[in-house]
């Protein structure tokens, strides 16, 4: 599974993007659910940037595409070959 960071998504885990194996380890098994990588990926990057909010804090005012398209039902299941899209709100004018 591909997740991609935006921006405080992205300050927040450290990376632009990763991917995580299927099972195992460092994984999340086919058949979870959005809102699981959601918890995964917050316990999995808990040490943010000083003055920087960890990735749970972002992720909880966030949308989600999931291969392209927006995902607003948490309880939607994921396949490991989905893209996940984590965007935060965007600041500017």
């Amino acid at each position: 599974m591909l997740i991609r960071y935006f921006g405080a998504a992205k300050a927040a885990s450290g990376v632009e993007e990763e991917t995580l194996p299927a099972d195992g380890p460092g994984g999340v098994p086919a058949g979870s659910s959005l809102d699981d990588l959601l918890e995964f990926l917050g316990a999995r990057h808990t040490e943010a940037p000083a003055d920087t909010p960890p990735l749970k804090s972002v992720i909880s005012r966030s949308t989600f595409l999931v291969n392209g398209f927006a995902a607003r039902d948490r309880s939607m299941a994921l396949d490991t070959s989905d893209t996940v899209d984590i965007l935060p709100p965007f600041a500017g004018g």
